[in-house]
């Protein structure tokens, strides 16, 4: 027994020195995750490569989901070393890291961001409430006490307040956190003022929501060229267009950078990155790549991804994560629950 336990912790022991060989084959990061995130993570690779000499990490826009599902694969030159987020790890994920030997991760809080539904600017404003929204986008409404699947097709069916215009919601898929934040956010949010026995977060597939990807720039270009249409993305999109598209006030609240940051604006999360440990070290850059990223530089009250749409942290909770972030402290399953 004893010569079989040294043998399984030899071939343990390979292993994991052949994943670590494996990542050491890459001279490039590479980071996945968020389409909301892209931007600011974007911004920080490309100021990455021009002042270090370091190569320009690789970027993918994967969605929050179909990021940590890649980083969370294991260790090794397959994998990503680092995974953009626009909602928190989910525990589920977690142990999934975990099963897959990704035992040590930092944990970044980068922001804050709002959830818009934008239109054309040709259109007159809309107020929406998150009820409003709710009845507009789920595969069932309730009538007469019990579910039925939406009979809605033109917005002031919903409310007379509201403008004759057929519902056309382009949004993003099931892959992606604007999607997780959204159902969470607005339609379990609204469930109990607008009916619903319980939370409810079912999306209706008539058409009448068109799962758009996670190109959040494409969304904009539909929304330009189908006046009729709104679209649900992050608030940076906004700003970075806001000669072509505006927003819908949501329960009476205009998204902008101060009512978002004071948690006045409904829809508003928090945005991420997750750090791979075991890579450190490793693929060359991360560590560098990571403390310019958590830099006043980028993410302080003057920082250069305010200037294209991040909603900066306070200076209290920002100091916490930045040292948190320095001092690589270790995601507990806990700190998600």
């Amino acid at each position: 027994m004893q010569t079989w336990k040294t043998s399984a912790i030899a071939v343990a022991a390979i292993v994991g020195m052949t994943s670590v060989a494996s990542a050491q084959e890459r001279e490039q990061i590479r980071i996945v995750g968020s389409s909301t995130v892209y931007p600011f993570a974007s911004y920080v690779v490309e100021e990455f490569g021009a002042t270090t000499e370091f190569p320009t990490p690789v970027i993918e826009s994967t969605g929050s989901g179909g990021g940590l599902r890649l980083f969370c694969e294991g260790v090794g030159v397959s994998t990503p070393d680092i995974s953009n987020a626009s909602r928190r790890m989910k525990p589920s994920e977690f142990d999934r890291c975990q099963e897959n030997g990704v035992e040590e991760i930092t944990e970044a809080k980068i922001g804050s961001d709002g959830i818009v539904m934008a239109q054309s600017v040709d259109n007159e404003p809309v107020a929406l409430t998150r009820e409003q929204i709710l009845l507009a986008v789920a595969a069932q409404v309730p009538q007469d006490g019990e579910l039925v699947d939406n009979p809605y097709d033109n917005w002031n069916q919903i409310d007379s307040s509201l403008p004759d215009r057929e519902i056309e919601i382009l949004g993003p898929p099931t892959t992606s956190g604007t999607r997780d934040a959204f159902e969470e956010l607005v339609m379990e949010a609204a469930s109990e003022s607008a009916g619903y026995p319980e939370a409810y977060s079912d999306v209706r597939a008539d058409g009448a929501y068109v799962d758009s990807g996670e190109n959040d720039n494409l969304i904009v270009q539909r929304i330009r060229e189908n006046t009729d249409a709104f679209g649900i993305f992050g608030y940076s999109f906004l700003e970075e267009n806001s000669d072509t598209i505006e927003a819908a006030t949501i329960d009476g609240v205009e998204p902008t950078p101060e009512s978002i940051s004071e948690g006045e604006y409904p829809v508003a999360r928090s945005l991420w990155f997750y750090i791979k440990k075991a890579h450190e070290g490793v693929v060359p850059g991360i560590d560098e790549y990571v403390s310019l990223f958590m830099d006043d530089l980028m993410i302080g009250s003057d920082g250069l991804l305010r200037d294209i749409g991040l909603i900066v942290l306070p200076e209290g909770e920002r100091s916490e994560w930045q040292e948190r972030v320095a001092n690589r402290v270790n995601l507990q399953r806990s700190d998600l629950e």
